[in-house]
């Protein structure tokens, strides 16, 4: 009776010994997952360092300098002087003046060349025909202190000696100059009238380059 009874309880113990093994397993399993999803406190401060020093490159490069620009070159700008015709002389079918350039300003400048000369005409001063023609060759820089004048002279054809089909005479307020180098212009009055047409066979305005008076 005692060994049947012993034979009935062996397979119960070996169940509960095995029921017990596989819960220490369990556990055991379970804290070491935890363990491995836990994430470490020194992980790669390396490479976030080497991603802050790659995404700002430029923070070590210098800015490039801006051009300085340069003072003034010592040219007689528009500005700087006063502008008015001298009396003139007749030629052949022209009138020769001399366009008088004053210092007016309180330095020294200088000028050198032939002056833009051309008629302008009307109350937006729009140019009436060519440019003047520039007649021989280009002087030596001329010096003007404060007060003092150079002269570039000026020949004005009489265009009532063409072809008024050809002219097409335009009454005119005045003369544009630009001086040499100069991009501002100065406006001389003198009433006249000018060929509006430029195919003229001629030239109605020539200047010669600046001199001393």
């Amino acid at each position: 009776m005692v060994r049947t009874k012993l034979s009935r309880l062996l397979p119960v113990i070996a169940a509960s010994a095995g029921v017990l093994a596989l819960s220490a397993c369990g556990s055991g399993g379970t804290t070491n997952a935890a363990s491995s999803s836990t994430p470490s406190t020194t992980a790669s401060p390396t490479s976030t360092t080497a991603t802050t020093a790659e995404s700002s490159p430029s923070s070590s490069t210098p800015a490039p300098s801006t051009p300085v620009q340069p003072a003034g070159n010592g040219l007689c700008k528009a500005g700087d002087v006063t502008l008015s015709l001298g009396q003139g002389d007749a030629g052949a079918g022209s009138v020769y003046r001399p366009l008088l350039i004053k210092n007016s300003s309180s330095k020294a400048c200088e000028i050198q060349g032939f002056p833009g000369v051309s008629y302008v005409a009307g109350n937006d001063g729009h140019q009436v025909g060519k440019d003047a023609f520039r007649e021989g060759t280009k002087g030596n820089a001329v010096k003007l202190d404060p007060g003092q004048t150079a002269v570039a002279d000026i020949q004005f054809v009489n265009v009532r000696n063409f072809d008024s089909g050809t002219c097409q005479p335009t009454a005119v307020k005045g003369l544009r100059i630009y001086l040499p180098q100069e991009t501002a212009s100065n406006f001389v009055p003198t009433d006249g009238t000018a060929c509006a047409s430029t195919k003229i066979p001629g030239n109605q305005l020539s200047v010669k380059t600046v001199h001393t008076s």
